[in-house]
């Protein structure tokens, strides 16, 4: 992260001037302290601060099929730097967008600014300016009042009765409760429908998980077309305008992957497939027991709670952001720091997407279930058999033990599933990631995207975070349409 130290500017004192001005230790540029800026990326950098420009951009150049999506789906009617990192997988890309597009657009239970605004109060519980900016001028477009956008003490009172529900979605969402959705739905003059309702927690958790994505990802800040120069105001703080995603910078090569051997890498990934054979033999000779099998979700849960993805107690929220946020200092990480017992199991086989989830959002909100439904299936089921170098590779063991290991980290559990696997297939680094992705995406650094499968290809490490994203989301969904379900019973 590129820290704003004080330091002496022109002619005048540096006494005077270290008051006044912070000055950035990557790009040294001087940002006035506490003010809006301008602040224009350069343009060579490209969509993401982790992937290079080319590499993206030849995913591009290739499917034509982008171009028409974004025609057809995109609310802003621009490639923006989220679609063209998920361009590299056009397949998903098709589901991302019909689906995002059908709970911002189409006929639905929410006004379309309440959406928008929605999407705001999402983002900013990770800090994401990438997104709040992106749906404070959507919500501008689509006749929202430019007041709400002061803070949350603007906002209509059923607006604000959402905040418990998002802070707990965003970061414990095995704490929701059936009570949670009754204080919702009661009778009164600020309550919410039940399809209101499940709609609003579908944009929450869309959105959760797609900061998740934006930081995972490394997406750069768009330039702004409204603009002769492309310059955009934002707020600055302690946090140097010119990495606004958290150390992601594509210059910053503290730990690239050129620091380490090619030898070690490689070495790294013979192993990785030979433990995948190895596990596929194993599970031919002999199946573990179900009273192992629940042993090693239990070590596996109680492990990744000791994944620990840095110190971050100096975390400053910018006042452009803090004001969508109530309870700015509620998370994840609370839950390890408080030493409670246990994060309670929730067995999947008793609430399932495809047997429950899924017929309630689709009764309540129609259609949206069939279009979740075909998004998780497909980032599930996408592969190109291979892995780095190698083709021909079955890798559905990989995709489930990195799907699986974050409904872990929620408390999921799916009773049919060895979660050994994980501990086989996925490396200490790569669970640093997982676990920050997913439950502080705003820590995310491009050294910890680097550190991971070292010899793979930025287009299968955008894969694993779209498998993150959309882990994230369902898992979320599990958890509040189990608590609308006790409601409804």
């Amino acid at each position: 992260m590129n820290r704003l130290s004080a330091g002496p500017i022109g002619s005048g004192s540096a006494a005077s001037a270290a008051g006044q001005y912070r000055v950035c230790g990557n790009c040294r540029k001087v940002p006035r302290q506490e003010k809006r800026v301008q602040v224009s990326p350069p343009l060579a950098r490209g969509p993401s601060a982790f992937i290079p420009e080319n590499e993206v951009m030849q995913a591009n150049g290739l499917d034509e099929r982008t171009n028409l999506l974004v025609e057809e789906y995109s609310t802003s009617g621009r490639l923006d730097n989220i679609t063209q990192v998920m361009s590299i997988h056009t397949q998903y890309l098709e589901s991302f967008l019909r689906s995002q597009f059908y709970m911002l657009r189409m006929d639905g239970p929410l006004p379309l600014p309440y959406r928008h605004y929605i999407a705001i109060m999402a983002a900013a519980r990770h800090q994401c300016s990438y997104l709040i900016n992106m749906h404070v001028d959507e919500f501008l477009k689509t006749g929202g009042i430019a007041e709400w956008l002061n803070g949350l003490e603007y906002i209509p009172q059923r607006l604000k009765n959402l905040n418990e529900i998002n802070k707990l979605l965003a970061h414990r969402p095995w704490l929701i409760t059936k009570e949670h959705i009754q204080k919702l739905v009661k009778t009164g003059e600020n309550n919410w429908s039940l399809p209101e309702l499940v709609h609003a927690v579908v944009l929450l958790a869309h959105y959760h998980a797609l900061a998740s994505f934006v930081f995972g990802s490394g997406i750069n800040p768009e330039r702004d077309p409204d603009t002769s120069n492309g310059v955009r105001l934002i707020a600055v703080n302690n946090f140097c305008v010119c990495d606004l995603a958290n150390d992601n910078n594509i210059e910053n090569a503290s730990l690239t992957s050129s620091n380490f051997g090619i030898a070690d890498s490689l070495s790294e990934l013979e192993a990785l497939m030979e433990r995948m054979k190895r596990l596929q033999e194993d599970k031919e000779d002999e199946e573990a027991s179900q009273e192992e099998m629940a042993t090693r979700f239990e070590k596996e849960k109680k492990e990744s709670l000791l994944v620990i993805s840095g110190a971050f107690d100096d975390e400053i929220v910018s006042t452009d952001v803090s004001r969508y946020i109530e309870d700015p200092g509620f998370g994840y990480k609370d839950f390890a720091r408080r030493g409670e017992e246990h994060l309670p199991t929730f067995r999947a086989q008793d609430y399932t997407w495809e047997n429950h989830g899924f017929s309630l959002v689709n009764r309540l909100y129609s259609d949206i279930g069939h279009l979740l439904d075909e998004k998780f299936r497909m980032v599930y089921n996408l592969t190109y058999n291979t892995m780095a170098t190698h083709e021909d590779v079955d890798t559905t063991m990989l995709r489930r033990a990195l799907f699986n290991y974050v409904h872990c980290m929620y408390g999921i559990r799916y009773d049919d599933y060895d979660y050994g696997e994980v501990n086989q297939l996925l490396e200490r680094s790569l669970k640093v990631y997982i676990k920050t992705v997913t439950c502080y995406p705003e820590r995310t650094t491009k050294r910890m995207y680097d550190s991971y499968w070292r010899q793979f290809k930025h287009s299968e490490k955008v894969h694993v975070n779209l498998l993150l994203m959309e882990a994230r989301m369902q898992a979320e969904l599990l958890y509040a349409l189990r608590a609308i379900t006790r409601h409804l019973t």
